[in-house]
């Protein structure tokens, strides 16, 4: 199986996180809060490198500057998340221990702690890659949730996969060679058959999986625009409807 990143993800620069780690019931978790008191909240879902990988913690801090409570829970639940230098051949052995569609009693613990601890009243989710597939599950389930965006979430079909219960965005790269265009069309012509509430799909030219969080210190000079683009239209979809 083929490294589905075109970056190379042990060579990106280091990051200084604004935010700090909370334990929340059986879980960890990166908080980042903007500097004034909001009732509005963001929880992202990480990729495959986990909760502590430098651009999902940039991810979490970018989002709570534009006055959201911004948490990135531990999903894997302090198991061990992929790694540059696992081998791509051991991959879906890895994936049948971390199921993206598995994430509803963490939503659930999360969503409580945002309500109850921090005074969230309205809640979104964005996810990437791996987090991109759990958003897209858990907008079919957990009406809690307003909004979500998936960024490049593998396309799985099946006729439950489309009724979404509240506003989401899929967003995806052109050249991702892990989701083909063939399978984002299929989304879209499901969509538009069975899915009752707003809903946006957006393919960036030129971009590879995993394009839209990358550091802009890492970021090549052809894509910036189309990363810097990804980012302002997720923001504008959270700030619509949560």
């Amino acid at each position: 199986m083929a490294d589905p990143f075109l970056y190379n993800t042990g060579e990106r620069s280091h990051y200084g996180c604004l935010g700090h780690e909370v334990q929340i019931d059986y879980l960890k978790a990166y908080v980042c809060r903007p500097s004034f008191s909001t009732d509005k909240a963001v929880i992202v879902a990480h990729d495959v490198f986990g909760w502590q990988f430098p651009d999902i913690r940039y991810i979490v801090d970018l989002i709570a500057g534009h006055g959201y409570i911004t948490i990135c829970p531990d999903f894997f639940k302090g198991t061990k998340p992929w790694t540059s230098t696992d081998h791509w051949a051991d991959f879906p052995d890895w994936m049948k221990n971390h199921d993206p569609m598995k994430v509803d009693k963490e939503a659930d613990v999360v969503l409580k702690y945002l309500k109850e601890q921090c005074g969230a009243k309205k809640i979104g989710i964005v996810g990437f890659s791996w987090g991109g597939m759990a958003v897209h599950h858990l907008m079919l389930k957990n009406p809690q949730l307003a909004a979500g965006v998936s960024l490049y979430g593998i396309v799985r079909d099946s006729e439950e996969r489309y009724s979404l219960l509240n506003p989401t965005f899929f967003i995806f790269g052109e050249k991702d060679h892990t989701i083909s265009l063939d399978q984002i069309f299929l989304l879209e012509d499901k969509l538009k058959q069975y899915c009752k509430v707003p809903y946006k799909i957006k393919v960036y030219p030129g971009q590879v999986h995993g394009f839209a969080q990358l550091k802009p210190e890492d970021m090549k000079p052809d894509d910036k625009p189309y990363i810097e683009e990804a980012r302002r239209d997720m923001i504008d979809w959270i700030k619509m409807f949560v």
